[in-house]
């Protein structure tokens, strides 16, 4: 059977290529394309998707299966930009008569990262997935917290120094739900999220992982 492979961040450079076709026996599973492909040992941390949703190695493939091999995250959004974000349109998309707090959260191009001078950050996403994941972490805050509306908004593409790569903002009645589900947000966008960062200096580059 053949299924399509496609390579993010790092795994794309690996490999020279964002997307392959492979070939492999019927029966096999996810724990079987890495090896298919070629590249040496597999990275820490990888993680798979068959058709837009994560799944566990042991998952048997199906002819015609699009598959994600996806390095450890960092980033995300419930919307992805490739514009300036901004944070006062994004409180706008949670304002509500129910809510007392609005919590936000902005996150911006720091100049130095791990004793290097970043010059800047260039970011890049499993977008066809990446929105669906943001959802699910919505969908879950509101579960946990009693919220009015979640808002993220990520950028993608190059952003300079002290520019806004990400902004979240969440209502609720009380502040207490709002200011948590908003630390809780940042938190699980950047774990969960198939979207990297690239830092840039000026004598080199660098993909960040997971948590970053």
């Amino acid at each position: 059977m053949r299924v399509v492979v496609r390579l993010f961040a790092g795994l794309r450079e690996l490999a020279g290529t964002g997307q392959r076709e492979v070939e492999l026996p019927a029966g096999a599973s996810l724990g079987d394309v890495w090896p298919t492909l070629g590249l040496g040992d597999e990275p820490p941390g990888l993680l798979y998707a068959v058709n837009k949703e994560y799944a566990d190695a042991t998952r048997l493939l199906a002819d015609g299966d699009e598959v994600a091999l996806i390095p450890p995250v960092s980033g995300g959004a419930l919307r992805l930009t490739q514009g300036p974000v901004n944070l006062t349109s994004v409180v706008v998309e949670v304002v509500d008569e129910r809510a007392g707090a609005i919590a936000t959260f902005l996150g911006t191009v720091r100049a130095q990262s791990r004793g290097r001078e970043v010059i800047a950050l260039e970011y890049e996403a499993y977008e066809e997935m990446a929105e669906d994941v943001m959802s699910a972490i919505a969908d879950d805050l509101r579960a946990r917290y009693e919220l009015c509306k979640v808002a993220m908004s990520h950028r993608l593409g190059r952003v300079e120094v002290g520019e806004t790569s990400v902004a979240i903002a969440v209502s609720a009645p009380h502040r207490q739900d709002a200011l948590a589900a908003c630390a809780d947000a940042i938190e699980a966008l950047k774990a969960q999220v198939p979207l990297w960062k690239k830092e840039l200096y000026a004598d080199g580059e660098e993909w960040i992982g997971r948590g970053s």
